[in-house]
This record gives C-alpha cells, sequence and structure tokens, in this order.
C-alpha cells in the first residue's frame, strides 16, 4: 500500500511548458494526470516517520546517548528547516481545495481525516519552533512572505480544525471508509478517536498558561471520544524493504552506525524497578550482560566501553514507529482528574494513572507480565502528594521514541528533572529551535516580528520559550 507512493507529490503539481507544442503527445494514456485526494493525503503520511525518527528529539529529552559523533547531544545545532513539514502540509491542502473522489470513501471523511493530519503536523511544528506562518501559509504564489502566526493563535486555530473534522465525520460502514490510507487502513472510526485525542493532548499543553481554555477544550474532545486501546494507537507501519524501513534499521544495520546508546538518566530510573520495558528499549552489553546506560552529552567520540545500545527490537526493518498513543491519552486523564478538569480527584487520578502504566508495558512488550510487581514498587504507587511529577515522568518512560512529544512534555512540566549536556549551550537544555537560517533574507519583516514578539524574551535560538512553555 505504501510502495509507489512517495512520487505522487509531483502529479497535478506541473506547471504548464510553452503553448507551442501539443501537450497531450507527453501524457501516458494509461496514467493518470491528476493525484486523487486520497494519495495526496497519504503522500503526507510518508512524512510522518520523522516526527519521531530523527537524530534530535530523541536527544532533549535524553532518551538516547551518542557513543560517536556527539554534536547533537550536545545542542550544536541551533537552525531547522521546516520546509519540508509545509512541502508534506501542501498535499494537504491540494486535496482539501480540490474535487474528491467519492469512489475513495465519503467526501466529508477525506476532507476529516486531511483536516486531522493537518493539524497534526501544525502542533508538531508549532511546538518546536512557537509563532510559525500558519493563517497566511500554504499560499503558493499568493503570498511568499508569510506573515509568523501567534502560538496561542496558531493553537486556536488548530482546535477550531479539529472541531470541523470532528463534524466532518460520518461512521458508517465499511462504505464510510477512505482509501489509500497507510496509517488506519481506511478506518474512519480511528480517525474520529485520533483527532479528538490530538484535541486533548493539545488543551492539555495550557495547563499552565491558560487552564480555563485548557479546560474547557480538554473537555468537548473528551466527551466526542477517545481512545479507548492500544489497537487505536497512532504508529507508522514500516515495511521490511529498503524504501520504507525503520530509521534506526538504516542506522544500525544498513549503514553499521553504532551511534546510539541508551542513555545513562533513563537506565537510572528503570533499572532498580525492574521495569519490563527496559529490555525492548535496550540491549545488555556484551561486557557485562547487563543494562548500562551511557552517560548523555559526551563531549568525546570516545565513550566508555561498557554502554547498552538501543533495542534491537526497536531497529529491525519493518519496526513500527510511535506517534499518538492510548497511554498517552491515559496519562493525560490521570493529569487532568489531578488537576480537577475532569471529576473524580485522585481516585480517579491513580486508575488512569495504573491504566496508563499497563497499557504503556503491553505496548512496548506485547503483554501485561510484569505491570503488577512494576506498579507495586514504593516509589510507582500513586501518591496524592506527588503524583503530577510522578506522571510527568512514567508518561516520559512511556513517550521513548515517540519523536518530540517527550521534550514537549518535559518542558511543560519540568519532571523528570535532568541536567544539561556538561559544557553544552551555557549548561541549559534548549526550550525550542531556532527558525531556519534563510528566514532572515526571505522573510524578513515577519521573521523580526516574531522573534521580537517572544512571549518571555530571548532571541532565536534555542533558549527562548514557546507560549505555553511558561517559566
Amino acid at each position: 500500500m505504501i510502495k509507489g507512493l512517495s512520487l505522487i507529490l509531483i502529479l497535478g503539481l506541473v506547471v504548464p511548458g510553452c503553448t507551442k507544442f501539443d501537450e497531450n503527445l507527453n501524457k501516458d494514456p494509461n496514467s493518470a494526470s491528476q493525484a486523487s485526494g486520497t494519495r495526496l493525503i497519504a503522500n503526507t503520511m510518508l512524512y510522518l516517520p520523522g516526527i519521531s525518527s530523527n537524530a534530535y528529539g530523541v536527544h532533549y529529552p535524553q532518551y538516547l546517548s551518542l557513543t560517536t559523533f556527539p554534536n547533537n547531544a550536545r545542542y550544536i545545532e541551533t537552525n531547522f528547516s521546516f520546509s519540508s513539514w509545509y512541502l508534506a502540509l501542501t498535499n494537504l491542502e491540494v486535496a482539501l481545495n480540490s474535487t474528491l473522489e467519492p469512489t475513495e470513501g465519503l467526501i466529508d471523511n477525506q476532507k476529516a481525516v486531511a483536516k486531522i493530519l493537518k493539524a497534526y503536523i501544525f502542533w508538531h511544528m508549532t511546538d518546536r519552533w512557537g509563532d510559525i506562518p500558519f493563517s497566511e501559509a500554504l499560499q503558493a504564489g499568493a503570498n511568499y512572505v508569510p506573515k509568523y502566526d501567534k502560538q496561542k493563535d496558531v493553537y486556536n486555530g488548530l482546535f477550531k480544525l479539529l472541531d470541523e473534522a470532528s463534524a466532518h465525520i460520518t461512521v458508517t460502514t465499511a462504505a464510510g471508509n477512505i482509501k489509500n490510507d497507510i496509517m488506519y487502513a481506511g478506518n474512519i472510526d480511528r480517525w474520529r478517536k485520533l483527532g479528538n485525542t490530538i484535541h486533548m493532548l493539545m488543551a492539555l499543553r495550557l495547563s499552565k498558561v491558560d487552564p480555563v481554555t485548557g479546560k474547557a477544550e480538554f473537555n468537548k474532545a473528551l466527551a466526542r471520544g477517545i481512545m479507548t486501546a492500544n489497537t487505536d494507537n497512532f504508529a507508522f507501519p514500516h515495511l521490511a524493504q529498503a524504501a520504507h524501513q525503520n530509521f534506526w534499521y538504516n542506522s544500525f544495520t544498513s549503514l553499521g552506525r553504532q551511534w546510539y546508546a541508551v542513555s545513562k538518566p533513563l537506565v537510572d530510573y528503570m533499572k532498580p524497578l525492574a521495569d519490563p520495558r527496559l529490555p525492548i528499549f535496550a540491549d545488555k552489553t556484551s561486557a557485562t550482560n547487563d543494562y548500562v546506560g551511557l552517560a548523555y552529552g559526551l563531549s568525546t567520540d570516545s565513550p566508555p566501553a561498557n554502554f547498552s545500545l538501543l533495542g534491537a527490537n526497536l531497529r529491525k526493518q519493518d519496526s513500527p514507529v510511535y506517534l499518538v498513543t492510548y497511554s498517552q491519552a491515559l496519562f493525560a486523564l490521570a493529569e487532568a482528574a489531578k488537576l480537577t478538569w475532569i471529576t473524580g480527584g485522585d481516585a480517579t487520578a491513580a486508575t488512569h494513572y495504573n491504566n496508563a502504566i499497563t497499557e504503556s508495558i503491553r505496548q512496548w512488550t506485547g503483554t501485561t507480565t510484569g505491570a503488577t510487581t512494576y506498579l507495586a514498587n514504593p516509589s510507582v504507587v500513586y501518591s496524592p502528594t506527588n503524583a503530577i511529577k510522578q506522571i510527568a515522568t512514567e508518561r516520559w518512560v512511556h513517550l521513548f521514541l515517540h519523536g518530540y512529544e517527550g521534550w514537549a512534555e518535559w518542558r511543560r512540566t519540568g519532571f523528570p528533572v535532568l541536567t544539561a549536556a556538561p559544557g553544552a549551550n551555557g549548561d541549559l537544555i534548549p526550550r525550542r529551535e531556532g527558525y531556519p537560517v534563510n528566514e532572515p533574507q526571505i522573510n524578513r519583516i515577519s521573521y523580526n516580528a516574531a522573534v521580537a514578539a517572544f512571549p518571555y524574551g530571548g532571541t532565536d535560538g534555542l533558549n527562548a520559550r514557546v507560549w505555553w512553555d511558561k517559566p
């Protein structure tokens, strides 16, 4: 189903050439002249592994340490391009503004899926960069210098977009499902749950900066129906083929780069608790047949000899990439109960917290074996006086390799307590990523306005805070 979609972006976007020649002479009568809406949507799905499988999102929250070329864990790169994400979003915009084919699923369902993906990608972008082009973006030649919208306005726009998606969706028989769906094989009900779950997780981001709006949006999404099992997880299904293989397989196996070890902060938390997920996250060392984390942020290419590499089960050619998960939703419900955003207080918070850990163990190991024993650890047992720290820390463990999400939640909650790579970035863990290096040249006025308006001050780079990252 994935194979052959990587060139779809090109289709339907070719500018007509000189009219002196008959363009029909260059047409293949056996090929479609324009990509269908669902194929454009599918092409955007091909970008999704990049949210998780990259050399930056795993380092900021200190899941992995580098054995070689440690710059990524020492925050050397400060500015990052977002052009590929706007390219992915352009596919969705074209689909939303074209005539969709009813034989590929209900038109409204196709639009809903496009809007959910659009909201998800913009959410990922704004949480990395802060203010971004949004309301004036995706206009092609109509506007080459779009303004940067305030992150608050981006969030409000995304809540609206997800409201529209929810209103569009019709869950009916198989006739309502959509074609060319890489992620959910066309199951529109899972898309419905995903949209509401994303909406709910976004709302929780506002816990410090705008709890009134956050609570209202959280409960709106919850009432519409969120994920109810791990089968609803939003995970990219890599294939056992070179064209669509897992990023970590390519790094470890295809390129032979044994660069990524599990970090000492993560192993030092998991190992004393006999966490059943640790054998999935990490391989035992050959020297001691044990799990040993590598110190984070080393400044040399000569690490200690004894450390655990990223687990082999997570770097198979067809290992999936988790993006939005049921356990995430359960951790959000646990925190919402503690914050009194939903009813039930500590009793409800404890139930969701325990279920979140149990389902996380099921997601990562395929079974709940060991969950009861793990939950019985004194430091893991839900404590009303320590609940937010416990929820945040256990969520951090769960979000291993979930892209930038662990970093976002660390910024919002401050848990677990992490120490920056020694001597790097002024001994500060990054709070955002800098805008693309060419923005001051190609969109100078909008760029300068965005930097001048950083909500908590600072300059373009790693240390300014995004809007919801309230000190």
